[in-house]
């Protein structure tokens, strides 16, 4: 004997109307609106724990779980709605008859409407001071299994996995008079299984990276939320799109077209190089960056001195470039930033009028950035870089020898300005395409670029390039200090900059040819520094 407890829908192939939804939400973001159009359409709510009881705070007529089941919540909440009502009622298939039978023999009703959103798992991970416990508590186990239930029934059951879903779901119902379309559905169980998908590779992660003596993965899972369509690649003619929610946690725009392909490229460059100069005690410090390469970095006694030393660099590469301070942007600043354009400036902050100042030119990009958020980004992303056929993958180059470690393989011994001015270099080399050479000085007490020279073949022509810029500009190289990103092969690119005007060199060593380079350092009275730490960028 079958015993049928509610009566079948009628369902249309495209449109299937809600008559019971489950809601069980960690964020609550956007669930008044929700919750409201729900009850306005008689649908009835089942809700979980703190959901539950948040309904009920706002008046939304709700049914507990544990009375649609007849099961309570067991083990602290880990065990709710694991249970064939919940499942069931999700899985099974609308327009099959023995479905239809089984579900009324066995007293189980359908559930049209899956609103679920998990626990927060990758923001536990991601804060520093986040125990085991805690991490492992945030493993969501009923929650993904609805959403897979709910997805891979798309054909009757409407899945909602982000709030950002809300207004969506709510229009359509509105506009099919409570039913929702099969096309709308397809797409959000689309997003409900990459939703799951990138929630089970986080805490696959979680756990390759708590293994001892672990550091690449067997194999690389990537799974990121498209953020932003962009209007186009590094050309007009290339598709692109940024992925991934960490770049909008550490950068807010506020002013401007939207960011293209090429400025994010630019912006994410500008956030690495500037991370090297975020220490407590941090000097203001400039940077001007284009195509990805600091064209002119400097410290300063305020924003504005610091720019106008890195700007002496190069005077003609700030145009249309990006500009990025560690410190804020006051009106001094603000009024010298729009003498000129650039396509995008990044600071801590702002200040009111430095803001109405820079607005001026509409076509410039305001953005912020925080700190903290960028260094502690850094520390947890691994570098990826696509190549024909495949990925290839290595952890961030974050290393810089220490000052104690900076001792002269000559008998010309390192001052500490030397010091100063090396590890300063090295900084700006690390950031620069290879072969890197950076050509540094130091006045009253503040290091700044000099001479740059980046991406060449051959590591004496970026020296020469270097050089050249520096002459070009007006900037002498008396007295400098030279970072060069690996070992100088052969003493040429040495003898260039001793004939410059170089004091100091610091390089990796390790070249077979690291005697001769020695011995020319001697002869042209250079303090040479072997770190034994590379620093390609290609």
């Amino acid at each position: 004997m079958i015993v049928q407890t509610e009566s079948a829908p009628s369902i249309s192939i495209d449109r299937v109307p809600i008559r019971r939804a489950l809601v069980s939400v960690y964020d609550k973001q956007g669930l008044d609106e929700l919750a409201y159009a729900l009850a306005a359409r008689q649908i009835e709510i089942l809700s979980t724990g703190g959901t539950e009881q948040y309904l009920r705070n706002l008046g939304v007529p709700v049914k507990g779980i544990s009375e649609f089941t007849h099961s309570p919540e067991i083990f602290g909440g880990r065990l709710k709605t694991l249970h064939p009502m919940v499942h069931g009622g999700l899985l099974y298939r609308r327009s099959l008859l023995t479905h239809l039978e089984e579900a009324g023999e066995h007293g189980i009703l359908p559930i049209d409407l899956l609103v679920v959103n998990l626990y927060p798992f990758e923001e536990t991970v991601a804060r520093p001071a986040a125990t085991e416990e805690e991490i492992i508590e945030q493993i969501d186990i009923g929650g993904p299994a609805m959403l897979r239930s709910a997805a891979k029934n798309f054909e009757a059951v409407t899945v909602v996995t982000s709030p950002e879903q809300y207004r969506t779901v709510i229009d359509e119902l509105k506009h099919l008079n409570g039913a929702t379309s099969r096309a709308l559905r397809k797409k959000l169980a689309s997003e409900g299984f990459e939703r799951v998908a990138a929630y089970d590779q986080a805490i696959a992660r979680y756990f390759v990276g708590a293994k001892e003596n672990v550091s690449i993965e067997d194999r690389l899972e990537i799974s990121l939320p498209l953020v932003q369509p962009l209007r186009y690649g590094e050309n007009p003619h290339q598709q692109a799109a940024l992925y991934g929610e960490r770049f909008s946690k550490i950068c807010t725009q506020f002013w401007g077209k939207e960011l293209s392909y090429n400025n994010i490229l630019d912006t994410s460059a500008s956030l690495a190089l500037i991370s090297e100069f975020l220490d407590e005690n941090r000097k203001p410090v400039a940077a001007i960056i284009k195509h990805t390469n600091p064209c002119g970095v400097s410290e300063g006694t305020s924003g504005l001195d610091a720019f106008e030393r890195a700007f002496r660099t190069d005077p003609e590469s700030p145009f249309g470039g990006i500009i990025i301070l560690n410190v804020g942007i006051d009106t001094p600043l603000a009024e010298r930033l729009n003498q000129f354009f650039s396509e995008v400036i990044l600071a801590p902050s702002y200040t009111d009028d430095a803001v109405a100042i820079l607005k001026k030119k509409k076509d410039r990009r305001l953005l912020t950035f925080k700190p903290d958020e960028l260094l502690h980004t850094l520390s947890s992303t691994q570098d990826v870089r696509s190549v024909v056929g495949g990925i290839l993958f290595q952890t961030p180059d974050l290393e810089l020898v220490s000052n104690s470690a900076l001792s002269s393989v000559t008998s010309h011994p390192v001052s500490g300005e030397m010091s100063q001015g090396l590890l300063f270099a090295m900084k700006i080399a690390k950031h620069l395409k290879s072969n890197a050479i950076a050509f540094c000085g130091i006045e009253h007490g503040k290091v700044h670029t000099l001479g740059l020279g980046a991406g060449q073949t051959s590591r004496v022509e970026s020296t020469r390039i270097a050089i050249e810029h520096a002459r070009r500009h007006g900037l002498s190289l008396q007295g400098s200090f030279v970072a060069s990103d690996a070992f100088y092969p052969f003493a040429d690119s040495m003898l260039e900059a001793a004939n410059a005007g170089a004091v100091a060199v610091i390089q990796p060593g390790g070249s077979v040819r690291d005697a001769e380079v020695i011995q020319a350092a001697e002869e042209h009275g250079i303090a040479l520094v072997m770190t034994g730490m590379r620093h390609f960028h290609h």
